[in-house]
């Protein structure tokens, strides 16, 4: 579980195309600075698994298709930039919402309306995830947990304070940017919920 806080921006430092998979190379050194073989690690809001920790603040990751095929991570190359972060310890403080770091499908940046102190970020939203998503609830976007500040059908947006605009990818994603989404998981648990017959 995570808790959509990035920890550090990332880079993606070397790809492996192994047929029905993919093996990433990620640099990061404050997420390295205690992982080990089997840890998890939200890249750009996929949950990964450590499979080795290199050195320079590096590590490995294999992503099966099923995660190539429903995410962005497939578009990143050697160089891209990530947002990364550990996974949550259960003595420290939630300070975004509950993220598993399964993306439930991916949007794009449609515009950009910066101000003088922070950024309204318009993204396309898919249609099977609207019904999830409301205004002043939570949404994580590649990683990042955010508050919905104005949503439509088709597009929800979000505030970017000057924080998330420094230390995330999504300062500068520009126009067409494909982006990871995760809607709130307990608007999925309710659904099911209420769709149980007796």
């Amino acid at each position: 579980m995570f808790t959509g806080i990035v920890e550090e921006l990332g880079e993606i430092v070397g790809t492996e195309d192994l047929g029905d998979s993919a093996r990433l190379t990620i640099r990061g050194g404050l997420v390295t600075s205690d992982a080990r073989h089997g840890d998890s690690i939200a890249v750009n809001g996929v949950c990964l698994t450590v499979v080795e920790v290199l050195p320079e603040g590096r590590f490995t990751a294999d992503v099966m298709a099923e995660t190539l095929n429903r995410s962005s991570l497939a578009a990143l190359s050697t160089g891209s930039p990530v947002n990364l972060e550990r996974a949550a310890a259960v003595n420290s403080r939630l300070g975004g919402h509950i993220v598993q770091g399964h993306v439930d499908g991916t949007g794009s940046v449609l515009s950009r309306t910066p101000s003088q102190h922070w950024e309204v970020v318009r993204i396309a939203l898919p249609e099977a995830l609207s019904r999830y998503v409301v205004e002043k609830g939570s949404i994580t976007v590649d990683g990042v947990s955010l508050t919905v500040s104005d949503l439509a059908e088709d597009w929800f947006e979000v505030s970017l304070i000057p924080t998330t605009l420094a230390m995330t990818t999504l300062g500068s994603a520009n126009t067409g940017t494909p982006v990871n989404l995760e809607v709130d998981v307990i608007a999925k648990y309710v659904e099911r919920l209420l769709n149980q017959k007796d």
